[in-house]
């Protein structure tokens, strides 16, 4: 468990931490818990949650019960029980999962939409039905009341499949090349789509009609004057509200009863925007990129927090209730954070409770044993000044901590001949320590060619012909020659 402190808001990151080789026997892994206190420390929330390669989505059942993640490769599916803390059952697949819809309340009943345009239909047993729709496919989302399913990608049509009949109907016609998202508002079913020309477009499921249209292009064309930003994700935070995630990493929110945006959210980084929650229970909104994972106050727009990734993140999957979320990336494990501001633990690990309380209780201050505290100058000497602002430097006071390995590495690349410099400083330390009893004549030698006074000093002490002797301890005596050793323009240049 790694904890960081942004914006005073303290961030619990539970999939940090080290792990166990897979090809370990028992036997090992129990020798190495004994020795390692880090895999004592570390918490494995979720058995196995990870993925071979990469995440690409993960998605929560409506009775909050399982968890459903999609990666590669081989590409497959992964279904956890929460209740359990582990994996219930994994499938594979053929391609590239692009998005996943539960059907039903549990995992009984799914729906995946690939990459080469193939639609599969999943029950308890596995694989229930597959087809093909006619154009390739962004998003997808299902209407419970006319039991319809929706396909939204690289065409102009809304292509509709009725469950019931096992039928495709006529699409809606939109006015747009193409969309890139859509949603259906569970309080009033209207179903909205986002296309590539920045246009909310909103359809009436009942009259099967376009009712109105918003045009987010003009609100947020300000960071690509040359093009159009085109709509990326949308969310509802209930019957009017609503979340709008541009291309060019703008969120703009809406209350559908009006045109324009009631606030706008840049994310400065000019990403798109992968995903839009909110958080009802404090009034938040949780924005992500690829880069960074934003939470602020819905009214004001204030930063509550934020979470920087050191891997491209895909997907992001919040638990209702509570203050924990997941994140898929372009990593094998998926990422667990929770923050305890956000709200309490969900009641499947009230265990995080109690241990985010003992943290709390325990005052003592934070030591870094494996990092080195250093400054802006000593970065600058090292050549790691193109490291601040990425993971690998952490901010602290006036400097940054970083690791000591990596410190140790970029040492011996800026001065290789470290090593001799320090064998020659023990030696002479080691020959001071011999002369140590001796008396030491101290003098102070002035700041202007102190290598002159020095040699006469030397010369002095030495006594090495009687006429130099005299001749020197004149030359540093003498009033005459005072400004020799106190006016700069009296400087020697020994080149």
């Amino acid at each position: 468990m790694e904890v960081t402190d942004v914006n005073n808001v303290k961030i619990y990151n539970l999939s940090c931490g080290k792990t166990f080789p897979d090809w370990l026997p028992d036997r090992k892994k129990r020798q190495l818990l004994k020795k390692e206190p880090a895999l004592k420390r570390r918490i494995e929330l979720i058995q196995d949650f990870e993925m071979p390669q990469v995440c690409d989505t993960i998605t929560l059942t409506p009775d909050g019960q399982y968890i459903i993640a999609c990666g590669v490769y081989k590409p497959r599916m992964k279904c956890y029980d929460v209740n359990n803390l582990s994996m219930k059952f994994e499938r594979c697949f053929d391609s590239e999962v692009v998005k996943c819809k539960t059907l039903s309340e549990d995992y009984t009943k799914l729906v995946f939409m690939f990459c080469d345009r193939y639609v599969e239909f999943h029950a308890q047993g596995g694989r229930y039905y597959r087809l093909r729709i006619p154009k390739f496919g962004r998003d997808l989302d299902y209407h419970k009341s006319n039991c319809e399913l929706f396909f939204v990608g690289d065409t102009s049509d809304i292509i509709r499949l009725n469950l019931e009949r096992g039928q495709f109907l006529n699409p809606y016609q939109g006015s747009s090349t193409s969309y890139n998202c859509c949603k259906i508002n569970p309080s009033h079913q209207l179903f909205v789509c986002g296309s590539v020309d920045g246009q909310v477009e909103a359809w009436d499921p009942r009259v099967r009609e376009r009712v109105g249209i918003l045009d987010c292009a003009l609100s947020s064309l300000t960071v690509d004057p040359q093009g159009l930003p085109g709509v990326r994700s949308m969310a509802f935070k209930d019957g009017v509200n609503l979340a709008v995630g541009t291309e060019t990493g703008i969120v703009l929110l809406y209350d559908i009863r009006s045109n324009k945006p009631y606030y706008t959210k840049d994310h400065m980084y000019g990403l798109p925007i992968k995903n839009v929650v909110f958080s009802p229970e404090n009034d938040l909104v949780l924005s992500m990129d690829s880069k960074v994972v934003k939470i602020w106050d819905r009214e004001t727009g204030k930063p509550f927090t934020s979470i920087q990734s050191q891997y491209e993140l895909n997907d992001l999957c919040l638990i209702p209730n509570s203050g924990m979320f997941f994140l898929a990336c372009e990593n094998t494990k998926i990422q667990s954070y929770f923050i305890p501001s956000m709200g309490s633990a969900p009641r499947w690990c009230s265990f995080l409770d109690s241990i985010v309380e003992e943290l709390e209780e325990d005052q003592d201050d934070s030591i870094y044993d494996d990092y080195k505290f250093v400054t802006t100058k000593d970065l600058e000497e090292l050549g790691l000044n193109h490291l601040i602002g990425t993971n690998l430097l952490r901010a602290y006071m006036h400097g940054f901590f970083v690791d000591h390995r990596l410190y140790n590495k970029a040492k011996a690349a800026s001065n290789p001949f470290a090593y001799e410099l320090y064998k020659k400083k023990k030696i002479k330390e080691a020959l001071d320590a011999q002369t140590g009893d001796r008396v030491k004549l101290e003098t102070k030698l002035p700041k202007v060619n102190a290598e002159l006074a020095k040699k006469l000093y030397e010369l002095e002490l030495s006594g090495e012909g009687t006429k130099k002797a005299k001749s020197s301890l004149a030359l540093l005596k003498d009033e005459r020659f005072k400004a020799l050793f106190e006016n700069e323009d009296f400087q020697i240049e020994d080149e």
